[in-house]
């Protein structure tokens, strides 16, 4: 049947008065151009088809999956397999008389029709991805990683059937040969299979989400994981720039996550004010009733003094000089002063670790520091609360007869200013 048709094509032109050689040609050139023009139009067709059913079930549909489906192209691209199909069964049709040229058609048509399903499988899992970026449980999670390792695995596939639909070389064939290549194969993805392991071992053990604030200081990164894929990690820094890190290094290297100060109950404030030794003293009792006068102290001074005297009384202790019995210092009421104003701040979280230390003398001074949680975990609140506190401690030294330590200025550097 097909023969017949043929010829009577073939037999038309030839009686129209064309060469046997020029009637074939032409006769070829007719049967592919109608081939052509017949899937052209019914691809169109079902494409309508297609996308107007889609747009009804994605209106109706309660879940928006079917929205993803027909945003990545999906039905686009299913209705190019039944054209393809009807030209894969035209070609033997269309090339009568040419074999070998039907035989490089068919193996177009057939690695087009392998490209096309890879296209397909990935239009639908990265509609799988963004669906599940909407949803709560997998929105921090480095889905795209493992539809992008699907995908490797996928156009590896696709490339050794397009290599076995050339060659006409079985599939199986070209997977026996991988065992002698696989030294090089291992070279050309050593970055994909360090990723993959990277990316697995950091979603299993929790290490890093998107949205995390994380420090990597030899990447010079310091702000939000917007994007974990397979081969890197995209950090949005403070400065609104993109560091890219190799997703093995999270493994491989050092790193800060923020997300345990996030998920707490605060942010920590860890900061010292350096006080000069020079003015380190003991109180006497003028400078007692002095700062008694402060409220916040006044309960502690009072029942301090009364002990710290009863001691020196009963033990016989000559008052004459300072340094005999038990005193109280300047530094030691400023530090009990600013413990309870931590106590006594609103934006301070008290169920947290707070408390005033003394570290060790420097060539400074003594480094009187503040240990506290600040309730208020927002950047920009969190230093205005930390400001706040150390604005009003630095105000409040002089009170207690206290300097902060200021490298001195030579006079000659004074006078020139």
């Amino acid at each position: 049947m097909k023969d017949d048709f043929h010829r009577i094509l073939y037999n038309y032109l030839v009686e129209a008065g064309l060469n046997e050689t020029s009637a074939s040609y032409l006769n070829l050139t007719i049967l592919l151009v109608i081939a052509l023009v017949l899937a052209w139009f019914l691809d169109l067709i079902i494409w309508k088809v297609l996308r107007s059913v889609s747009l009804r079930l994605a209106r109706k549909s309660k879940t928006n999956f079917d929205n993803f489906l027909v945003a990545n192209r999906v039905p686009r691209y299913l209705a190019h397999i039944l054209p393809l199909s009807i030209l894969v069964e035209l070609v033997p049709f269309g090339f009568i008389g040419f074999e070998y040229a039907a035989v490089i058609a068919l193996k177009f048509l057939h690695v087009l029709f392998v490209v096309l399903t890879l296209y397909v499988v990935k239009s639908v899992f990265k509609s799988i991805n963004d669906y599940l970026k909407t949803k709560p449980r997998f929105r921090d999670k480095p889905m795209g990683s493992y539809i992008q390792v699907f995908m490797i695995f996928a156009w590896v596939l696709g490339i050794f059937t397009i290599f076995a639909i050339i060659t006409e070389i079985q599939v199986w064939k070209f997977f026996t040969a991988l065992g002698a290549g696989s030294a090089v194969i291992l070279l050309i993805f050593k970055d994909s299979i360090l990723g993959l392991v990277a990316s697995i071992q950091v979603s299993i053990n929790d290490m890093v989400r998107i949205g995390d604030w994380i420090s990597f200081d030899k990447f010079g990164a310091d702000g939000d994981v917007i994007e974990i894929s397979l081969a890197t990690v995209k950090v949005q820094n403070f400065d609104k720039t993109i560091t890219t890190i190799p997703t093995y290094a999270l493994i491989s290297d050092s790193f800060k996550n923020w997300r345990g100060m996030q998920e707490a109950g605060g942010r920590r404030i860890k900061r010292a004010l350096i006080i000069s030794q020079k003015s380190i003293r003991f109180l006497s009792d003028a400078d007692v009733e002095e700062f008694q006068k402060i409220q916040l102290i006044q309960p502690y001074l009072t029942t301090r003094s009364e002990q710290i005297n009863t001691y020196n009384t009963s033990n016989n202790i000559n008052k004459d000089l300072a340094i005999n019995g038990r005193n109280l210092t300047n530094i030691g009421v400023f530090r009990k002063y600013v413990n309870d104003y931590l106590q006594n701040h609103s934006a301070v979280n008290k169920g947290m670790t707070l408390m005033v230390r003394q570290l060790p003398p420097t060539p400074q001074g003594i480094p009187l520091e503040i240990y506290a949680f600040s309730s208020d975990k927002r950047w920009e609140n969190y230093e205005y609360v930390m400001a706040d506190i150390f604005d009003h401690l630095i105000a409040a030294l002089p009170y207690f007869h206290l300097q902060v330590y200021e490298i001195p200025v030579p006079e000659s550097v004074i006078a020139q200013g």
